[in-house]
């Protein structure tokens, strides 16, 4: 490993989105940690990513376990520059199948994973002063639909959670950058035959995880493209008198 190589954590790196990110990043000179509940989906990971994919069977629900793989990272590969909070379970079950625990179990890993990884992370990167964080989000909480309850709440809640830590972190350390990306339906497990490649999906993610600039803090984007933020009707007139016009940026892959 050289001294400019960075260093990603990606979680859910056995299998779909999680796979592809790991390995685009891996061709992008990123050495790659991949956090998954399963060491034979990892193995197949690290087969295609080689010497720079680094398996690590963590449980992103288990908080402990979490720390214990962060602190194993700083020792044995160096600090985290770069984070991407993919993991997530769609169970597809009716709320009459659900129980409160199986409800919350998703929650855990969809939300709780995010919550987890990004603290950890946050521990080294504070010190250092810079990082950067995505946390892989949906939209599945704006109009759910049958049996995602679980998946919805847990999603809204990670993004609630994205613009809280932006929030709390934006002015004190600038040079920390989270963002949020959306990719879109994908053809993988959790997604839609007929999606989009998680292949296509995850030389948008790439990229964005690799840009540090200031500007993309607190930043939405879906697919390849700037979410910009709503603005009140007298802005927009503001706006429109003035000659302004903002342009989304895109992602190149």
């Amino acid at each position: 490993m050289t001294n400019q190589q960075k260093i990603a954590v990606v979680t859910g790196a056995g299998s779909g989105l999680g796979r592809a990110l790991a390995l685009e990043l891996v061709q992008r000179n990123v050495k790659v940690i991949g956090f998954g509940r399963r060491q034979d989906t990892l193995q197949g990971t690290a087969q295609k990513g080689g010497e720079g994919f680094v398996p690590m069977v963590v449980d992103v629900s288990d908080y402990n376990a979490v720390n214990a793989a962060f602190d194993q990272i700083e020792i044995s590969q160096g600090p985290v520059d770069i984070l991407i909070n993919n993991a997530a379970v769609y169970p597809q079950l009716d709320i009459l199948e659900e129980t409160a625990q199986s409800l919350m179990q998703t929650v855990n890993i969809n939300l709780g994973g995010t919550i987890a990884c990004s603290r950890a992370a946050l521990t080294g990167m504070v010190k250092r002063g810079h990082g950067r964080i995505i946390d892989v989000a949906s939209f599945a909480d704006i109009a759910p639909i049958p049996t995602s309850a679980a998946y919805s709440i847990s999603k809204g809640a990670q993004r609630i959670f994205s613009r809280a830590l932006h929030a709390d972190l934006a002015d004190r350390f600038p040079n920390i950058v989270l963002s949020t990306w959306l990719p879109g339906m994908l053809a993988t497990d959790m997604g839609l035959g007929n999606g989009l490649d998680p292949k296509t999906a995850a030389k948008w993610g790439a990229s964005l995880a690799l840009l540090t600039d200031r500007s993309l803090n607190g930043v939405v984007f879906e697919r390849d493209t700037e979410m910009l933020p709503h603005l009140s009707f007298k802005r927009r007139m503001v706006n429109r008198l003035l000659g302004k016009r903002a342009k989304p940026r895109r992602l190149t892959p």
